[in-house]
């Protein structure tokens, strides 16, 4: 008997840490952002790695550069603006990629309530291509053209809550970026023509409310 102690003990310590084990289930959420549809399509693959860990990968389809137009055409804050038509902003297209790492804070195990609240450093690329403008000059056509990169870090705090396979994530936080525009302009000078090659660096503080919604697959 007491040699069967100790397998008794061991046999009893596997059997609680299996079922700590079974409590947590690793699952994968496909998830959209309704918040940002007036220019883009934001979609979002986030998958379990641990109890309080998860990563989100997230890509963009820019169909317009709207709220950057609003930005620098009807808020003036005196940031540099670049060279660039209030229809090459609106017509702009391009993609975007980001990469967070999700930390739950607090993660209840019920199903039906909040998965939990988290915090998510997330770090982002956008490029933008604008579409070409043509300008006559001196009896030629020349065409004006121009691109953005938008590179930046976001300190998200949100709480994610599963009922069934139906997912909702509030979330707000703070940010920066850094806006790199590219562009080429052509103006007349006298009898000739100026090409005139620009780049212009705003950095900018951001302010981040939003939500997405999804499914656990």
């Amino acid at each position: 008997m007491k040699r069967s102690l100790p397998f008794l003990l061991l046999f009893s310590l596997a059997s609680l840490c299996s079922n700590a084990q079974e409590k947590f289930r690793k699952h994968t959420y496909l998830k959209v952002n309704p918040t940002t549809i007036i220019s883009a399509l934001d979609i979002y693959l986030e998958q379990d790695l641990t109890e309080k860990l998860s990563l989100e990968l997230g890509i963009s389809g820019i169909y317009t550069d709207y709220p950057d137009y609003v930005f620098l055409r009807r808020v003036d804050i005196g940031q540099k603006k670049p060279g660039l038509s209030t229809e090459q902003l609106v017509e702009g297209r391009g993609l975007g990629f980001r990469a967070g790492m999700k930390w739950y804070i607090f993660r209840p195990q019920a199903a039906t309530n909040a998965r939990g609240t988290y915090f998510e450093p997330v770090l982002f690329f956008k490029k933008i291509f604008y579409p070409k403008e043509d300008v006559a000059l001196n009896g030629q056509t020349y065409q004006n053209s121009g691109d953005k990169n938008v590179y930046g870090i976001q300190l998200l705090l949100g709480r994610q809550i599963k009922k069934e396979k139906f997912v909702i994530d509030p979330y707000l936080g703070v940010g920066v970026r850094s806006k790199v525009y590219r562009y080429t302009n052509f103006s007349a000078n006298g009898g000739g023509v100026n090409e005139d090659h620009s780049e212009l660096v705003n950095v900018l503080p951001s302010v981040h409310l939003g939500i997405k919604i999804g499914l656990s697959l």
